[in-house]
């Protein structure tokens, strides 16, 4: 096929603004490496740079020193994202497929009650309470699966909308005949065509339980809780630490020279990317489904 100049003018221009872009997005992350390599004292002196004068890898050290701790509490983390994000696609899953049968009844009533719950919850401190007082979640691995995150409303609409627009009811109908129930129907129809938007709320799901720190700080706690430090508790851990010492004088005295000497501002800055470092792997080989999930999911006008 050929283009016109005009459409080649069009792309041209398009692809530089998408590298512009990607340029933009890609830069915080750049600096942040880049700080956590830093020696401290040039960070100090010359503040963030993306060449700086002076390299280190103490900020790693550090970590590293720490790495029965750290590789314990990615385990934790692994095992909590996995687990909370398989439950949170089934739960959704399940529930936006009734939603987008026209004949459940009381469908609009179960409609409601699911947007009104993205818009209104108990508040924290009655959660709380739930929780703990009713559930006996505190200082064990559901407080971590649990609260917030086990469905999404979000995810349950944009799940219904995009079987209502997606998957042809003569598929449904299909199955019907052939002897299929509901459940065979859901199993063999809706969850295979409903790929690219459960691996994209999937993707929601996950991020939302890795960068999760909130619910081991209110459900965790003591000994027991720390053995279930998820990646963001713990280095949230070190960086309160960190700065207890660096705030404290008499405290950094009395302290170890390794620990007093730690390269705060370098620190939390690794802190932040060895946080972060597994999502930004594990993105690219998701882009394809997240792209076409958000466009068929998305209502349409």
């Amino acid at each position: 096929m050929i283009q016109s100049r005009s459409e080649k003018i069009y792309q041209i221009v398009a692809h530089i603004i998408l590298m512009l872009m990607v340029f933009c997005i890609a830069m915080p992350f750049i600096l942040l490496f880049m700080s956590s390599i830093t020696d401290e004292n040039t960070l100090i002196q010359n503040g963030y740079s993306y060449f700086p004068a002076k390299f280190s890898l103490t900020a790693y050290k550090y970590i590293w020193n720490q790495k029965a701790k750290v590789f314990q509490a990615y385990g934790m983390t692994i095992l909590v994202t996995v687990v909370g994000t398989a439950i949170n696609i089934a739960i959704s899953a399940m529930l936006a497929y009734g939603l987008s049968k026209a004949k459940l009844p009381l469908r609009r009533f179960f409609a409601f009650y699911v947007f009104f719950t993205m818009l209104f919850n108990g508040g924290l401190v009655p959660t709380y309470m739930m929780y703990t007082g009713t559930f006996h979640i505190k200082n064990t691995v559901f407080a971590l699966i649990v609260p917030a995150f086990m469905m999404s409303a979000m995810n349950v609409i944009l799940i219904r909308t995009y079987y209502q627009t997606s998957i042809p009811d003569a598929l449904y109908e299909a199955a019907e005949i052939d002897g299929a129930g509901p459940f065979k129907v859901f199993t063999t129809i809706a969850l295979p065509l409903g790929k690219p938007i459960l691996v994209t709320m999937g993707l929601f799901a996950a991020l939302g339980y890795w960068n999760d720190w909130t619910n081991g700080l209110y459900y965790l706690s003591g000994t027991e809780g720390q053995k279930l430090y998820t990646i963001q508790n713990l280095l949230n851990q070190m960086m309160s630490q960190i700065e207890f010492l660096s705030s404290n004088s008499s405290a950094a005295s009395a302290a170890s020279s390794d620990i007093a000497k730690v390269p705060q501002t370098a620190v939390r800055m690794a802190i932040a990317f060895v946080a972060m470092l597994p999502m930004l792997v594990i993105y690219p080989f998701l882009q394809k489904y997240f792209q076409k999930g958000i466009a068929l999911g998305a209502v349409k006008g």
